[in-house]
């Protein structure tokens, strides 16, 4: 779920289409377009990349084996880096046998040179938003959905565009929306701390992030429909079914590796959850869908693409930003916790501008907790992985050198060490809240990558930004504000996921 982990392409629903709302509109930062990849001049040397992909079946295998178990993630790109001497090189990325048929990927590692996996002039996007495999169609209705179409498809364009009339369509119920959902939950955790003195945040959030997408984007309540309460219980499964081969859940490692990554899991087993979600986006659905049918889009097609869009993508990336978010802040400790409630309530209680509610126009005036989004966002990507096929025979360079990539070659990118690049960001494994703060701070924002795009930039028909980029940044907003307006300060105990942190409240202090 920017959203699940190892995806790469659109992420969630578009608040595209706000830029153009006076009352609904981020500040305009204006700054230099990152640099472009040079792909044939270059001042640096010329390298030919270090790595191998090992013999046939064994390689990939003891890289998969790495990956997950032996070294896990972080050590097995950190230890080949140190291997290599260098921040791009060859390897074999899951799940390879006997799933993905070609494992061999080039990666990169750095922020100079991951900034190419987001030019679609050189590269192609086309069934890579899991990366070296796709999953089956018969999980998506039997349709490519928009995350796995390349922007040279011609329905690439008008799922798109049919997401940002949704956004538009629904721009005025988002904050109300929010404060009414993210309400009941609050009131739910303070409930359950004072009963057993611990909250469990990530179930909460789980089924408030679906009612807040439900009644904001459909004008729906799932709780009042046949749906009731099993959206996230529903969507996890088949989210698991999309996404195992790149996951792990943590059983003895053979036994792990056997169930998830060496053979599919057959879409049958999660058909009937899967009609489910389908008829409950289908019937609350019907002002997009004519939409659609005006750009030339099935009602079939489009609604298969609205659920992908809402509960993979849109609901996948609340899932995970916003317990990682709050992780980060409640480790902060108090001093964070009292700047940012100072400054919240400040611009929200601000008077003239109406009164004690939460307007867009505040909360551009709350240059810490834009910054702590930020931040967040960059040290805790919820897209972790991007891929791309080079177009044409390339040179990419890194900090040190340049290599040469041909036509045809699988590119991978493991963005949190792109956006924890030394060479960028000074202290780049810190939680700096105020990083992003200031003319200084703001020049930064362009290695903000997890939309897979430059936070600078903007989600358009012809890229594969993510569609939703400035909605997942307001409601990530909208959480901190909501939060500082009700709390003072919160103490958490963090686990580990699938999918993200897994965050237990022990303490939360209110205003």
């Amino acid at each position: 779920m920017a959203a699940v982990v190892a995806i790469s392409s659109s992420c969630s629903l578009p608040l595209h289409s706000l830029h153009q709302q006076k009352h609904l509109t981020f500040r305009p930062i204006t700054l230099s377009s990152p640099e472009k990849t040079v792909t044939q001049l270059t001042k640096l040397p010329i390298r030919k990349i270090p790595g191998d992909y090992g013999l046939p079946l064994i390689g990939p295998l003891k890289d998969r084996f790495d990956y997950f178990y032996n070294q896990g993630k972080n050590e097995f790109f950190k230890s080949r880096i140190q291997k290599y001497k260098s921040t791009i090189f060859r390897t074999n990325m899951p799940p390879g046998p006997f799933i993905s048929n070609n494992p061999n990927v080039i990666v990169l590692l750095d922020g100079k040179s991951f900034p190419t996996l987001f030019d679609v002039s050189k590269v192609e996007k086309k069934d890579l938003f899991t990366g070296t495999f796709m999953p089956s169609t018969a999980l998506t209705g039997g349709y490519r959905v928009l995350s796995y179409l390349d922007p040279s498809e011609p329905n690439h364009s008008k799922l798109k565009q049919l997401l940002f009339i949704l956004l538009s369509s629904r721009r005025d119920h988002i904050i109300p929306k929010f404060h009414e959902t993210y309400t009941e939950l609050f009131e739910t955790l303070d409930t359950e701390i004072a009963e057993k003195g611990k909250a469990d945040l990530n179930s909460g959030n789980d089924q408030a992030s679906f009612n807040f997408l439900a009644k904001s984007l459909y004008g729906v309540n799932p709780v009042e429909t046949k749906l009731g309460k099993e959206a996230p219980t529903l969507i996890g499964k088949w989210v698991l079914f999309n996404l195992h081969p790149v996951l792990t859940l943590g059983l003895p490692k053979v036994l792990d590796d056997l169930i998830l990554h060496t053979f599919r899991l057959p879409p049958g087993l999660v058909k009937k959850d899967y009609q489910k979600l389908y008829d409950f986006f289908y019937e609350n659905s019907g002002m997009i869908l004519n939409e659609a049918e005006k750009l030339g889009i099935s009602r079939d097609e489009a609604c298969h693409n609205l659920l992908f869009a809402t509960c993979f993508n849109s609901f996948g990336g609340m899932k995970i930003i916003f317990p990682n978010m709050m992780k980060s802040i409640a480790k902060a400790g108090s001093d964070l916790h009292t700047r940012l409630r100072n400054e919240i309530r400040t611009a929200v209680n601000s008077a003239g501008n109406g009164g004690w509610k939460i307007t867009m126009e505040k909360m551009e005036k709350m240059p810490l907790m834009k910054s702590v989004v930020y931040e967040a966002l960059r040290i805790d990507p919820p897209i972790a992985s991007q891929y791309g096929r080079a177009k044409h025979d390339l040179t990419i360079e890194s900090h040190d050198a340049a290599f040469e990539v041909k036509k045809g070659e699988m590119l991978y990118g493991y963005q949190p060490f792109a956006t924890k690049d030394p060479r960028i960001f000074t202290r780049p494994e810190e939680f700096v809240p105020d990083r992003f703060v200031g003319e200084e701070g703001e020049k930064l924002l362009k290695h903000v990558l997890w939309s897979n795009g430059p936070e600078t930039e903007n989600p358009t028909v012809e890229n594969k930004q993510c569609a939703g980029k400035d909605f997942v940044v307001l409601v990530s907003r909208l959480l901190v504000t909501e939060f500082f307006l009700r709390y003072d300060t919160l103490d958490v105990d963090v686990g580990t996921s699938p999918l993200g942190a897994k965050i237990t409240i022990t303490s939360l202090k209110r205003a």
